[in-house]
């Protein structure tokens, strides 16, 4: 199930129900050797809920422009230390995008590794969701540090890795707003 099926629909739902005032993204530092991302939206919702949702249904806010096989429904997380955010393809085949290593449901979900592209280059990273209570529902911010070496330097792919995570995470928002609509 895609919620949105072209990516002008997506944008333009992301500016009406995600609001300007509760999302943000940044490429904290960035440098030959490494960069740190970090973006965070507020999402109405508590945090065990969205917890679970970025768990047990990242294949229905995931864009599956941005997985292997072309379709999101083909992902999952494994929460627990050793497990795996992976992703099945056909004919038996599959990936492991990133290792769980640290899990506190409800408030850290932490991985490491290197997503798409980040996997065939000489770099790994530590991907790090926190989930906090506001009046307003959840934060949920991820940190991305990657580390390592790429030809050209890993500067130049920061904000593109940025782009990639922070629209992953107004999908989420997106996806928790619909499900709470549909409820």
């Amino acid at each position: 199930m895609r919620i949105y099926h072209n990516h002008s629909m997506f944008l333009w739902s992301v500016l009406i129900l995600a609001g300007l005032s509760s999302v943000r993204a940044e490429v904290k530092d960035s440098s030959a050797d490494g960069f740190t991302i970090q973006d965070s939206v507020i999402i109405a919702e508590n945090p065990n809920d969205v917890y679970n949702s970025i768990v047990d249904d990242v294949g229905l806010w995931w864009d599956s422009s941005h997985t292997i096989s072309g379709n999101a429904e083909n992902l999952s997380i494994d929460d627990k230390a050793g497990g795996c955010f992976c992703e099945k393809l056909e004919n038996g085949g599959s990936v492991r995008h990133l290792e769980v290593v640290f899990v506190e449901p409800g408030k850290t979900l932490r991985m490491i590794g290197g997503l798409g592209p980040l996997q065939s280059m000489a770099v790994t990273g530590s991907m790090t969701w926190s989930l906090s209570k506001t009046d307003d529902g959840t934060n949920v911010k991820v940190i991305y540090c990657i580390g390592g070496y790429r030809p050209g330097g890993l500067q130049k792919i920061a904000p593109l890795v940025d782009k990639v995570i922070f629209e992953q995470l107004t999908r989420l928002k997106v996806y928790m707003k619909k499900k709470a609509v549909e409820k």
